[in-house]
């Protein structure tokens, strides 16, 4: 009975051969090691950090994904994905003034595009958004930057994000993501793999005791993964984004190197 049932295993792993059936992309990266790096690096800032990764599985993890942040800025890829969602927009072509506005929300941060765009949408198109992501914790603020996010519903968001465009406006919304202004590229992006597309946003308010936070989606077509990284109580802006960029060092070093 064994014999046989080591000979089926063995006619089975033929034929998933002659079928070029393989195994994952990125199913060999020592995740949990770089998880617990990135967590005693986090450990030994100041303040408090949490971070999400989505691999190219699918699969979540991270240290406090559960965690409640106040968003500050990255709530715009929100505001972004739920206004080529409406009703108006979405299977139209954009105007000239739509994309000066959305262009200045994401690639400068602006935040009067963003109060605009906000005071179009209101609460409603979001909360909806937030539902079909499935985002368990999600809550806006007296202040748009106040609203409540946590690391998981962010790194699940932006994995699948392309899956909330509409189709007409996907393209241009990935794109819009990748053209973030160099004086906001700290934190992930210097130390990302090479050769991934990198979509992406960075927020920080609350000065004296700083939130900052980034969250990002990295794509080589087919492969895909996502990160998100917050923080608060941060003592500085810069802190915040060196906090960031040291707890993605640990999670992505050696990343293309150890999944060809």
């Amino acid at each position: 009975m064994a014999g046989k049932a080591t000979a089926s295993v063995v006619v089975l792993a033929v034929v998933l051969a002659a079928l070029g059936a393989a195994p994952a992309r990125g199913a060999g990266y020592p995740w949990a090691t770089r998880i617990g790096a990135a967590e005693r690096f986090a450990d030994q800032r100041q303040g408090t950090v949490s971070f999400a990764v989505v691999d190219e599985r699918g699969e979540l993890r991270g240290d406090h994904v559960h965690r409640v942040h106040n968003s500050a800025s990255v709530v715009k890829v929100m505001f972004l994905v739920a206004y080529l969602r409406e009703g108006g927009v979405r299977r139209d072509a954009l105007t000239g003034s739509e994309k000066h506005l959305l262009g200045a929300m994401i690639k400068r941060s602006n935040n009067d595009a963003a109060n605009e765009i906000y005071e179009r949408l209101g609460n409603g198109p979001l909360y909806e958004l937030a539902a079909d992501a499935g985002m368990e914790h999600f809550t806006t603020g007296p202040l748009w930057g106040l609203s409540e996010i946590t690391p998981r519903d962010q790194a699940r968001f932006m994995y699948s994000l392309g899956r909330f465009v509409p189709k007409r406006h996907r393209g241009y919304a990935l794109h819009l993501l990748t053209r973030i202004v160099n004086r906001q590229r700290w934190g992930i992006p210097p130390v990302a793999p090479g050769g991934w597309r990198l979509s992406f946003k960075g927020g920080w308010s609350g000065r004296p005791h700083w939130r900052v936070n980034q969250v990002m989606l990295l794509r080589r077509p087919p492969r895909r993964f996502s990160v998100a990284i917050l923080t608060r109580d941060q003592p500085s802006k810069v802190y915040g984004e060196r906090t960031i960029e040291g707890v993605a060092r640990r999670l992505l070093e050696g990343y293309n190197r150890l999944t060809r």
